[in-house]
């Protein structure tokens, strides 16, 4: 009796053991509220021997170029059709760039204007199975669909978040987030509104389906806007991946909203906040000083195998490095609208540094290892076994690689 006794609760833990998944040396694994949560530390489970490596293809895209179909101005995203063709969202010209799985150039998509097949500073494109190009257009509060030769398809509009990233989900779903550059500020004596929720999922029709993805409220106007800003990709399943540009937190949630873990990492800096930052009101006018943060995070994408690639910051920006950008807005008597995009700041000369490595996390959340990085990476983008690091505001270009066994030399 006593043996039947003992077995029936050694079975239990072994199950759940098994269900938790293992944990490696360097983890701390432990249940919040019921989500499995990954505290990370140490060099993860690859040690001083990376199991990938990244074999250099080529460079699409360069500030100094005469050519000027690979003349980029704040790029922002690139995308892969089903064929192997790429398609560069080419931002500061308000277009999309279209190449062949070799890198040369076939098409040009769109212009600058609020029309149809027109943009504004787009932010996002992304390629679905039948060759439709996404592209959010953010200051015309939309997204545009393109057909797969770069004609107008249709325009999704009434984006409660505004028009962010966007990705391809499960049944022909879409997945957004907000955009980066927002600022959410509350009027004078009102009652500050609810945080909106990271993630929104639009059916085909852009018809509000779900939202999930909880922001914490830091109790800081200012604060709440800016450190909530994620980085978003999603795999082939629908799942969702969210990095935190400013804490040290990276999640992965169900295609239905479910949060299935969470999972921190060792930074060797601190991710306090250093400055609320200060909104004064005089009359009708609002002066605005933002927070102080440092950043951990930089870009994210998700590989066929479930492997998490994340952009993180081996150390802050020195002063020189640092480039930032200056918008400027204009009205005339009519209310047509003027606006400007330009990189400032004493690092846009450099293309080097060591400030930027790469980590990859297993599907379970567990770090796996890093690889080091020596150029400015603005995102990262991972289609089969293509990776693309986009170095946006200073060679304004996209540098392919090759996922590959490590060599054996």
């Amino acid at each position: 009796m006593n043996r039947t006794r003992t077995l029936i609760p050694l079975i239990a833990l072994i199950a759940a053991l098994v269900l938790a998944g293992p944990v490696l040396a360097g983890q701390k694994v432990e249940t919040v509220d019921g989500v499995r949560v990954v505290h990370n530390t140490g060099p993860g489970a690859w040690g001083k021997s990376p199991q990938v490596a990244l074999e250099p293809v080529r460079t699409l895209g360069d500030v100094d170029t005469a050519d000027e179909n690979l003349a980029f101005y704040m790029p922002s995203a690139i995308a892969v059709d089903g064929t192997g063709n790429l398609f560069v969202l080419d931002t500061g010209n308000h277009r999309v760039q279209k190449f062949g799985p070799d890198g040369r150039y076939l098409a040009t998509f769109g212009r600058q204007g609020q029309g149809p097949g027109e943009f504004q500073y787009p932010a996002w494109l992304a390629v679905d199975a039948k060759g439709f190009i996404y592209v959010t257009d953010p200051f015309n509060q939309r997204i545009q669909v393109l057909t797969p030769d770069g004609k107008d398809h249709k325009v999704i509009k009434g984006l409660e978040q505004g028009a962010g990233p966007v990705y391809l989900g499960a049944n022909g779903e879409l997945v957004t987030g907000a955009p980066r550059m927002r600022m959410l500020i509350n009027r004078e004596g009102d009652k500050p509104a609810p945080l909106p929720k990271l993630v929104q999922v639009l059916d085909a029709e852009g018809k509000p389906v779900r939202s999930f993805g909880e922001p914490h409220d830091f109790d800081a106007e200012l604060v709440n806007t800016a450190a909530n800003e994620v980085l978003m990709t999603v795999d082939a399943a629908g799942q969702v991946y969210l990095a935190y540009t400013v804490q040290n937190r990276i999640e992965k949630y169900a295609a239905d909203g479910k949060l299935l873990w969470r999972a921190d990492r060792d930074l060797p800096y601190s991710m306090e906040i250093k400055d609320k930052g200060e909104i004064k009101r005089d009359g009708g006018s609002i002066s605005v000083r933002g927070p102080q943060l440092n950043r951990c995070a930089a870009g994210i994408a998700v590989d066929g195998q479930g492997r998490l690639w994340v952009v993180t910051m081996a150390r802050q920006l020195k002063r020189e490095e640092q480039v930032g950008m200056m918008m400027t807005m204009s009205m005339d008597a009519g209310g047509g609208r003027t606006m400007g995009m330009k990189p400032q700041g004493e690092g846009q000369e450099l293309r080097t540094t060591d400030a930027y490595k790469l980590e990859v996390f297993g599907p379970d959340g567990a770090l796996l290892g890093s690889l080091p990085l020596d150029m400015f990476v603005d995102g990262i983008f991972v289609f089969g076994d293509r990776l693309f690091l986009l170095d946006k505001l200073r060679g304004t270009q996209f540098k392919e690689f090759r996922i590959r066994p490590p060599s054996a030399d």
